[in-house]
């Protein structure tokens, strides 16, 4: 994954805005999921905006944003924001929803 330069941690991208190549905000990164075996960060999990919720189609939760696993291979650049290298019309079927487990 290109991040732009070296991280001290995983929490350094947590609140990015995510922006698609046509300068859409998808929402924030609100986590990420890690391959321990490899060592590498896999998904950015990405808190949509109202917006991004209903351009992909998914239902507004009654309280909160849905979050939705990114995988990093769409990541383009890290900086202020994180650059996508796709639309958010080529994201739609890329993008899985997070399950909460209660």
């Amino acid at each position: 994954m290109l991040l732009g330069g070296p991280l001290t941690s995983v929490s350094e991208l947590n609140g990015k805005k995510v922006i698609d190549t046509g300068a859409f905000a998808l929402g924030e990164v609100e986590g990420a999921e890690f391959d321990g075996k490899n060592w590498q960060i896999t998904n950015l999990q990405v808190k949509l905006t109202g917006e991004a919720t209903e351009r992909f189609g998914f239902k507004k939760p009654m309280m909160g944003h849905p979050v939705v696993l990114l995988p990093v291979t769409v990541i383009s650049a890290v900086a202020d924001v994180v650059s996508l290298n796709k639309s958010i019309e080529e994201l739609k079927s890329i993008v899985q929803p997070v399950v909460k487990h209660k």
